[in-house]
């Protein structure tokens, strides 16, 4: 969770990375309309985190909450504020529906049509998740870190690290690790 303007920084910096972005240019922040909306949203949670006994702040966090959900909107997400850890990486627009409970660690790829929801509890992911397109995660389950999530897989229980699932309902179909199948950028996998 960002509380303080080190860590927002460090969460913005990861995001950029995530995306293979070293530097925020105008051409970027105007066409990269997933990485705009995540770095707004970044902003957004440093401001909530931080805006208590600070009226000017409260109403910069009011005003890109704004600014943000017509933007969240135009792109199909539903994604609320402190659930992702730093270096998330939303690939495409589409529809991304997260709960507001979810946890989910650092360098996260999401694809659409992902839906990280509540069916008595809500799902708590690990580090270097690969969310294919399509995929579903409920219930109270936990998915450790490096696992990859096949395309429209439907998670509803537990799975260790280092792991593929596919299928409906999800099963293990392979013990490789997210990193080692190249679906992060290389970058990101000196990291492990």
């Amino acid at each position: 969770m960002i509380t303080d303007r080190k860590t927002y920084i460090q969460y913005r910096k990861a995001d950029l990375r995530a995306y293979q972005v070293e530097r925020l240019t105008f051409y970027r922040w105007r066409w990269m309309d997933c990485l705009r909306f995540q770095l707004r949203l970044r902003k957004i949670e440093w401001l909530y985190n931080t805006m208590k006994g600070r009226p000017l702040r409260r109403l910069r966090w009011f005003l890109l909450e704004v600014v943000n959900h017509r933007l969240a909107t135009r792109l199909g997400f539903s994604i609320p504020k402190n659930v992702f850890g730093p270096g998330l990486c939303i690939v495409h627009p589409g529809t991304v529906v997260v709960n507001p409970s979810a946890k989910v660690g650092s360098y996260c790829r999401i694809h659409p049509g992902t839906c990280i929801g509540d069916y008595d509890g809500v799902p708590t992911l690990g580090d270097y998740v690969y969310l294919g397109p399509g995929a579903k995660l409920y219930g109270n389950i936990t998915i450790g870190s490096r696992v990859a999530i096949g395309a429209n897989a439907v998670v509803n229980k537990s799975f260790p690290d280092d792991v593929t699932l596919a299928g409906v309902p999800a099963r293990i179909v392979s013990h490789t690790d997210s990193l080692s199948q190249g679906v992060f950028p290389k970058t990101l996998t000196t990291n492990k």
